[in-house]
Formats: structure tokens, sequence, C-alpha cells
């Protein structure tokens, strides 16, 4: 049952114009049961040899939970941007309800259903920070904190053992060209483990 499901979870990723949005897969769950929600897809599409993002927002409601069905292969570069237009174009309506949230969606490839994770605090900037502690998730899924490697397992030891005479201020940074699935995966390795997502920067 679960795994049909899933199936019919994925097929209402379908657009009526036949364009397929490819799910990150993770091998666990966030939020799986949302109410009162409006989609969102980002498409990627081609163009030669560039790669392009089709955003469909047409049935986004201000006062709803927004759900943003991302196609996994798309850069950050490309989905990073509309994300912040996005939010801010929610932020600013006027009908918008305090209890909503925004939500990046993802399968679960373990209990074949979709799943969701919240990321309406998240604060993303197109650039390198200036000061703070930055946490490097590179391509490759190697981590750096200021340019020091440092096993993911460990990473939250690290992290609360640095010194400072006052709270610290954290950075995740991610490559532009980094895929939106690794990206998605690597949100929910840092909600899992207990790290505190706030400022997400992109360069």
């Amino acid at each position: 049952m679960k795994k049909a499901a899933f199936i019919i979870l994925f097929l209402s990723l379908l657009s009526c114009k036949d364009k397929a949005v490819l799910l990150p897969q993770v091998d666990q769950s966030i939020v799986t049961t949302l109410n009162d929600h409006s989609p969102i897809y980002m498409f990627l599409k081609t163009e030669g040899k560039d790669t392009l993002i089709d955003v469909n927002r047409k049935n986004s409601i201000s006062s709803t939970n927004w759900i943003f069905n991302i196609d996994k292969r798309l850069p950050l570069r490309l989905v990073v941007p509309e994300v912040i237009k996005l939010q801010a174009k929610k932020a600013g309506s006027a009908h918008k309800s305090a209890a909503s949230e925004n939500y990046f969606s993802y399968s679960d490839s373990i209990q074949k259903q979709l799943a969701f994770i919240p990321f309406t605090k998240l604060i993303f900037t197109l650039e390198q920070p200036k000061y703070g502690v930055n946490i490097y998730f590179a391509k490759n899924s190697t981590v750096f904190v200021n340019a020091v490697e440092v096993k993911k397992d460990y990473l939250k030891t690290y992290l609360s053992h640095l010194p400072s005479e006052k709270p610290l201020k954290f950075n995740y940074c991610f490559d532009k060209n980094s895929s939106y699935g690794s990206f998605v995966k690597e949100l929910v390795f840092a909600q899992t483990n207990g790290l505190q997502l706030r400022n997400i920067f992109v360069y």
C-alpha cells in the first residue's frame, strides 16, 4: 500500500503540460502530513547546453502552507533566487497567515512516502558571509568548519566545543553549483542531528 501511495503522490507532481519534477530522495522523514497547502513547482529545462528553471506558482495562496516541489537536478544558483523572491512575496502579502509555513518536499526512500521539511525561518543570502563560523558543505558531501575538515557525524560536537567568549554566529554555506537534491539531504541531516539552521549562504 505504501508503495502504491508513493507512486500516486509522485504522479501528482506532474503538471498539466506533462512536465515532471524529480524530487530529492532522503532516507528519513521530517514531516509527512500537511493540511491546507498550495503547491509551487520548479521544473528543470534545457536550451542547448544551458540548464534553466521554470517556476509555476499559479496555485499559490498566501494564507496556506506552501509546498515547494523542486527538481533535484537543478543547481542552487538557479533555485535560491526564486526561493528568496517567493519568500518575500508571501511575507509581504496582506492575506498571509501567521500560522502558515513554507516546506520543501522530497521522497522518503525507506518509507516510500512523500515527506516535507520546513524552511520558513531560514534566511538565504547569495554571497559569502563576512563574519561568524562558516560551516561549508562541499559538493562531495565533505564538511569544512572555517576551512577545517570535520566528519559529519562529529559536526555538532565539534561546533559545541569551539572556544568563544560570546555566542557564536553559525553560517551554513553551500556551493552555488551544488544540486538542490544534495542541499535537501544536508538540511534533513542538520535537522535530525540537532543543528540549529538559520542563515544559509550560497556562493
